[in-house]
């Protein structure tokens, strides 16, 4: 499916645009509620906008910035919406590596204000492609001017387009599994093969990637999530209208240059849509969308076995045809269903900031005020910036967590990097027959590492704007969870 206004701005004409539009906001809120009873066909609307940024955009993802010199492929944000005759769900996932909250709450707003649809009834979610522009201020990269408001509208009018495009719909759950994509990146090592941390301590147990079949390897840290669960919608003729899915892989990667790329989760999109959609009847649209899952310590990358060479986007192919093969064979399987009910339930939690001490603020001033040029070299001086910044946090920070039922399927969106040990419980407690976390959904609170993991250290327990939450944050946002999963199944 293609979007018929699809040309790119002018960065001149995108920093108008921005210039001109307003930030809504809004009052959050808990909410629960339910639309169960059938008062109408189910139906559901599909839309996709282009938010490719200008040439000379930021892109996240890297310790320093980096502008874009073009992109390879679109950068996209997918909008289903479902309805069952008395509620209606909208999913949204935007190709970014961390989208904020406030562009998505100002979408959410005029989504309400245009539908009718409830924010506690939107999910929005960051796919977490490192080739994506700069949403989220992380490490060395800011977003450029005007970017966040853009998105914020570009995302409430995909909403707005798919609601008028609602049509009668069949919907069917499913799960495949494709285990040989996901490994975990933290890695139990020799103990002198762990360099000192970028606050001149050796505490870490573990190291994040290591190098690829050494012989300082043990064992990984932790366990992997190879299922792929899916929602999948059909017309009432049987022609494929959208398909959801979710996977607990962070990225892949393998670009060229500094080409912005919507990476493996477009690949997936593109191939599902070929292999469930014949040629000759693309005048039929049809929307893939695949959610990240519980990735925050999970990637590609085999450490057991020696690297090998590709050519860019690549392995991202290779990656997300897989993805696509076992979602195309449980496609066949899938029994649909003419009705199911919809249910949502959102709760604002206060989790604590892992501020600095005074001590930590000054070996940070010292690091700083050596530094020579404008740009940042190094972790020891990166992560000396990230202290002075996160010391202005305040010492509680509100993270919205989201849980949706949609038949027999739940969804717990949580605005994290979620480590999968967090998703695998969530889906082992949760009471719908196929539960699923979604990751980098609703805003961005860095990484989420369990208590166990803050204790074995590591890139992502390292304290800067990419982590922050207490020690605890884990089990709180875990048990708020499935509270709200029990709460729209009751």
């Amino acid at each position: 499916m293609t979007e018929q206004h699809s040309s790119r701005l002018s960065r001149r004409g995108f920093l108008g645009f921005c210039g001109v539009t307003a930030t809504a906001s809004f009052l959050s809120f808990q909410e629960t509620a339910r639309g169960s009873e059938k008062t109408g066909p189910f139906r559901a609307g599909i839309a996709l906008k282009d938010i490719t940024p200008p040439v000379g955009t930021s892109m996240a993802g890297h310790f320093n910035d980096r502008m874009n010199t073009g992109a390879h492929d679109p950068i996209q944000a997918r909008c289903l919406v479902l309805d069952n005759g008395t509620a209606r769900i909208a999913l949204v996932t935007v190709d970014n590596c961390l989208v904020p909250r406030e562009p998505f709450d100002a979408a959410k707003a005029r989504i309400f204000k245009e539908t009718g649809i409830p924010p506690a009834w939107v999910l929005t979610s960051a796919t977490h492609t490192h080739t994506g522009p700069t949403a989220t201020p992380v490490f060395q990269s800011d977003p450029v001017p005007g970017y966040c408001e853009f998105l914020g509208q570009k995302i409430a009018e995909g909403v707005i387009e798919a609601v008028g495009n609602l049509e009668a719909a069949q919907i069917a759950f499913g799960c495949g599994s494709v285990p040989g994509e996901v490994f975990n990146r933290r890695w139990f090592v020799d103990p002198d093969s762990i360099p000192e941390n970028p606050f001149g301590e050796k505490t870490d147990k573990v190291r994040m990637n290591p190098p690829r079949a050494h012989e300082s390897l043990i064992e990984p840290a932790g366990p992997t999530d190879p299922a792929v669960p899916f929602i999948a919608l059909r017309r009432p003729d049987g022609s494929p209208l959208a398909v959801y899915a979710n996977y607990a892989l962070h990225y892949v990667g393998g670009t060229k240059g500094l080409e912005l790329s919507a990476d493996y989760f477009a690949c997936f999109a593109n191939a599902l849509t070929k292999m469930l959609v014949p040629e000759e009847d693309n005048a039929r649209p049809f929307l893939a969308m695949l959610s990240n899952g519980a990735s925050g310590n999970i990637n590609n990358i085999n450490f057991r076995e020696a690297g090998e060479s590709y050519e860019p986007y690549e392995k991202m192919r290779m990656v997300a045809d897989n993805v696509a093969k076992e979602v195309r064979a449980r496609y066949e399987e899938l029994e649909f269903k003419d009705h199911v009910p919809l249910a949502a339930a959102t709760r604002e939690i206060m989790l604590g900031v892992r501020r600095p001490t005074e001590e930590e603020l000054q070996r940070a001033r010292q690091i700083l005020d050596e530094v020579e040029g404008p740009e940042l070299r190094g972790a020891k001086e990166i992560y000396a910036r990230e202290t002075i910044l996160i010391a202005d946090y305040p010492e509680k920070m509100s993270v919205p967590l989201q849980a949706l039922r949609i038949g027999d399927a739940g969804i717990a969106a949580i605005p994290c990097e979620v480590f999968v040990e967090i998703g695998l419980a969530i889906k082992e407690n949760a009471p719908l027959p196929m539960t699923f976390p979604v990751a980098l959904a609703n805003g961005y609170h860095g990484y989420l590492p369990t208590e166990e993991h803050h204790a074995l250290g590591g890139y992502e327990t390292w304290r800067a704007r990419s982590s922050y939450l207490e020690v605890t944050a884990a089990a709180a946002i875990e048990k708020t969870a499935l509270e709200l999963l029990r709460e729209v199944n009751s």
